[in-house]
């Protein structure tokens, strides 16, 4: 089943790390059995996009692929096996690639080939391209249908505020993961960034008090703004982080019982602190969502003697996108510009958009490419 799809394509082209990304004229994938290919609407940048492609994160990468990752876009054809896939349909499209076989090889779409060969066999055989382009062809299951009618004319969304979902995801992935509940008092540290600032939204969105850590006290006072302006019932609590242990405990400690931590630490903040003292100030049997890609120094008396769960979490699962979904829809999250603002850039001025994402972060920001 197809709508009208063109012959070919223009993408931006990943050919060699360290080197400028081109704009190439592809031939446009047909949909096989168990795929879909997906007019792309809104593909979102990363604000480490340009390091991955640089070299500066040396990511093992498939080349040549399309670079990008997640995107919001529409069906434009699907396999004859697809049972409620149509074209037109307005859709999530998932960077997450899990082998069919083998679920735990795990990679993600333009940003890397994975951690063991059979990810990395997939990942350069099969699926390597991200959503950089005005078409992509994925699996049917990285498309997760989202209700345009409610979506888009009830709650006043468009394509370019869902970009968002590509960091909320990875926030609300790591929290099921530890299955917090609503009520309880959650950390997320550093609050400050892209990731961390989605996690705050989450968090309260979840229905749980939110410790947001950070060192930017200027962003901190804005993540309680926004928080308050979008989720005006929300709870929402603010610690610097000064890198002195001792000090940052107390004042986690001083807002009594805390539940769960999530962790999205950057690999430059392998030396904070940070992660210490929330150790220190958490209940006894409490958890901690470690997503960021530091080495987590938490093996210790503390760690051993309150009983405290550290779980590793790598994005999220298919479940936890159709969870999450469902939230959305049914209004649990802010609207408009009290959510999400985003700045839009044509595939032409791929350089602009990378260098403005680097730039552009904390809560509720978000740069994409509208191929």
């Amino acid at each position: 089943m197809a709508s009208q799809i063109p012959s070919q394509h223009r993408a931006l082209v990943v050919t060699k790390v360290g080197s400028d990304l081109e704009i190439q004229t592809l031939s446009t994938p047909n949909a096989a059995i168990g795929t879909a290919v997906c007019r792309v609407l809104q593909a979102g940048v990363l604000s480490y996009h340009g390091e991955i492609y640089s070299g500066q994160r040396p990511y093992p990468l498939p080349l040549p692929l399309v670079g990008g990752y997640s995107a919001v876009g529409r069906i434009a054809a699907v396999g004859e096996d697809a049972t409620t896939l149509t074209p037109g349909q307005l859709v999530w499209i998932d960077c997450v690639i899990r082998g069919r076989d083998d679920p735990n090889s795990t990679y993600l779409l333009g940003i890397h080939e994975g951690m063991d060969e059979r990810s990395k066999q997939l990942s350069h055989n099969v699926w390597h391209d991200g959503a950089f382009a005005e078409y992509m062809k994925v699996p049917l299951e990285n498309c997760i249908p989202l209700d345009e009618g409610r979506l888009f004319k009830e709650l006043g969304y468009t394509a370019k505020d869902l970009v968002y979902l590509s960091h909320l995801l990875v926030a609300f992935g790591g929290l099921r993961d530890i299955k917090v509940e609503p009520g309880e008092t959650v950390i997320v540290s550093p609050a400050t960034g892209n990731f961390g600032g989605a996690g705050v939204h989450v968090v309260a969105a979840m229905g749980c008090r939110v410790i947001a850590m950070g060192r930017n006290e200027k962003e901190l006072a804005r993540i309680k703004e926004v928080v308050k302006i979008g989720l005006p019932s929300a709870t929402i609590e603010t610690v610097k982080i000064t890198n002195d242990e001792s000090k940052d405990t107390a004042a986690l400690k001083a807002f009594g019982t805390i539940d769960a931590v999530l962790d999205v630490s950057p690999p430059f903040a392998g030396e904070s602190t940070h992660i210490k003292s929330a150790i220190n100030a958490i209940r006894h049997d409490g958890r901690i969502s470690a997503m960021g890609f530091i080495a987590h120094p938490v093996v210790g008396w503390q760690f051993v003697n309150k009983s405290l769960m550290l779980k590793g979490k790598l994005m999220y699962e298919r479940e936890d996108i159709l969870q999450f979904v469902k939230m959305l829809e049914r209004g649990l999250f802010p609207r408009g510009s009290d959510f999400v603002q985003t700045i839009e850039f044509g595939l032409d001025d791929w350089k602009k958009a990378f260098d403005t994402a680097a730039e552009y972060t904390g809560i509720g920001r978000i740069v994409s490419l509208a191929p």
